[in-house]
């Protein structure tokens, strides 16, 4: 799968989505929380760990979000380097 986001705060690298998210959601809701998550909206996370990403960003550290799509609870991880983001499940993590 290739994704391009043209506004992004960050490369997202390669692009990784793992077996059971393959299998618990949809490539629609799998692209739109990617598109979500290079624009910096971090989702279901707490204000502290916002802005921990937020300051991720701006020094190069890791970058991690979190998203539900109905009962499905998953993250999506950009590396430090920014070469690779993995989406997984949290249990997966």
């Amino acid at each position: 799968m290739t994704l391009i986001v043209t506004t992004s705060k960050f490369e997202l690298g390669k692009v990784v989505i793992t077996a059971a998210v393959r299998e618990s959601l949809s490539q629609l809701s799998v692209l739109g929380a990617l598109a979500r998550h290079a624009h910096g909206e971090w989702g279901d996370l707490d204000e502290h760990d916002w802005k921990a990403n937020d300051a991720a960003l701006e020094h190069g550290f890791r970058l991690r979000s979190s998203y539900r799509e109905g009962e499905v609870r998953f993250c999506i991880i950009t590396e430090h380097d920014r070469s690779v983001t993995t989406v997984l499940l949290p249990d997966e993590d």
